[in-house]
């Protein structure tokens, strides 16, 4: 039962062994989480939450990548909150430039139709188990929003893969141009 698989949030994490634990991480996620990878996202900043149960999803294969499913398969509960209690706490720097003024406007706009503000937040920096948006990498955005439109991305229950399906290419371009550039 995924339930039971997914970590205690009663437990206090250590960010410091999650630090030492999440070395791995920087090869691909950039130095304390940034990634410098358009394909790959940037960890810091995210919701402890969040960060534990994609690994959870890794780990139980639900989610399933070259390097996060092997990577995921050896830890623990206590490792993987360790190690979102650590990215959690890293400050997301981006190097993203902001979108240009009718961007901005309408991502805002698209933000706001498609509820993306309604679940990730009226700032878009995300909250217990939804990922925050703002500044993420913009290629890694697209892919995402691409998957779940296509229902090939695993979404745990179903509110992703409905929100995309309205959206047209035009769209997910705008709005991954638009919070890749959010500072």
């Amino acid at each position: 039962m995924l339930a039971a698989a997914l970590p205690c949030a009663a437990v206090a994490a250590d960010a410091t062994a999650g630090m030492q634990k999440a070395q791995v991480c920087v090869g691909c996620h950039g130095p304390d989480g940034v990634s410098a990878n358009p394909a790959v996202p940037s960890l810091a900043g995210q919701p402890a939450q969040f960060v534990a149960t994609q690994l959870v999803m890794f780990r139980e294969g639900r989610r399933k990548d070259a390097q996060m499913s092997p990577f995921a398969a050896n830890l623990t509960n206590t490792d993987l909150n360790n190690i979102a209690a650590y990215f959690a706490a890293q400050k997301l720097t981006s190097a993203a430039a902001p979108a240009d003024a009718a961007n901005t406007e309408a991502g805002v706009r698209l933000a706001q139709q498609f509820n993306c503000v309604q679940c990730h937040g009226a700032s878009l920096m995300g909250q217990q188990h939804i990922p925050r948006l703002a500044g993420q990498q913009r290629e890694y955005l697209k892919t995402q929003l691409r998957g779940f439109k296509a229902q090939t991305r695993f979404d745990m229950d179903g509110q992703m893969s409905s929100a995309a399906q309205p959206l047209s290419d035009a769209d997910i371009d705008t709005l991954a141009n638009y919070l890749a550039g959010i500072r």
